[in-house]
């Protein structure tokens, strides 16, 4: 078999989940993958535009390319606790950031997609890189920015406050984790393949959740230059049971956020089934 295009962040917990499944670690069934790392709107487009047959994606972007790419049931992430924030330097409340401008992580991120389901109007809407938002809030570049990843460990250094957790905003309207991104493959891969790589992704995990001074080195090559401290609270925030395993209700959130986006006009509607089969 030919070498499947993967694609994942840099991100700790990503680096942490895919470790197993490129360095050989667990058995890979004759699959063969060339890794791509990019940031998560570079991975979102790169998705769009069909360049990858295996990828990490925000559920967002999932909308928009649900008809080529089912959803593989492990490698995901989604939980509580753990969604955006959004922050500012000086706006007192939600009320005040209509007319402002508020920078988000990428267009097509589950961030922006929150935030537009939160139903707040903005003046203008300005994409940045993730790492790059806390300082265009801080400089004034911007009223508020959505943060993501490891930001929220670290916004309050920025001398920011947060105006509102969009995570928890979603757990309260609907009861369901929040998620935020999941891993998906070609529908033209065929159920075989499609099956065993949501079994070598669980077994990925497994494998570095065993083995974490194995894959540390690997994550902090990657990670743009964080502590120690702030990898590990990353991975063990977005690492969880959901990433083993979405189940019924991590396969819920997924399926309440599209129909929610929709019925919003924020994503295509399709009659395409999200899973590879039906669990």
């Amino acid at each position: 078999m030919n070498y499947l295009s993967l694609g994942f962040s840099p991100c700790p917990n990503d680096t942490h989940i895919f470790y197993g499944l490129v360095h050989g670690c667990v058995e890979r069934n004759g699959l063969r993958f060339r890794e791509r790392l990019e940031d998560v709107e570079t991975l979102n487009r790169l998705a769009l535009e069909g360049c990858l047959d295996v990828s990490k994606v925000s559920c967002h972007a999932l909308g928009f390319v649900r008809d080529q790419y089912c959803v593989l049931r492990a490698g995901g992430a989604l939980g509580r606790g753990c969604g955006p924030l959004v922050v500012t330097r000086d706006v007192a409340g939600m009320d005040e950031l209509r007319g402002k401008r508020v920078a988000f992580p990428g267009r097509f991120t589950t961030a922006s997609l929150l935030f537009r389901l939160l139903d707040c109007e903005i003046k203008e809407a300005v994409f940045l890189p993730f790492y790059g938002i806390m300082e265009a809030v801080r400089s004034g570049e911007v009223d508020a920015g959505v943060i993501i990843h490891e930001s929220r460990f670290t916004f309050e250094s920025y001398g920011l406050k947060k105006l509102v957790d969009l995570g928890s905003w979603w757990e309260k309207k609907t009861g369901c984790p929040v998620p935020l991104g999941c891993i998906v493959a070609r529908r033209s891969l065929g159920e075989r393949v499609l099956t065993s790589l949501e079994l070598l992704l669980h077994d990925s995990i497994v494998f570095a959740n065993g083995h974490p001074d194995d894959v540390k080195g690997y994550v902090r090559r990657h990670s743009r230059e964080m502590t120690d401290e702030v990898c590990a609270a990353h991975i063990n925030l977005y690492v969880n049971e959901y990433s083993l395993e979405l189940g019924r209700e991590g396969e819920g959130a997924l399926e309440a956020l599209l129909a929610m986006a929709e019925s919003r006009g924020l994503v295509p509607e399709s009659s395409k089934k999200l899973f590879v089969k039906q669990s």
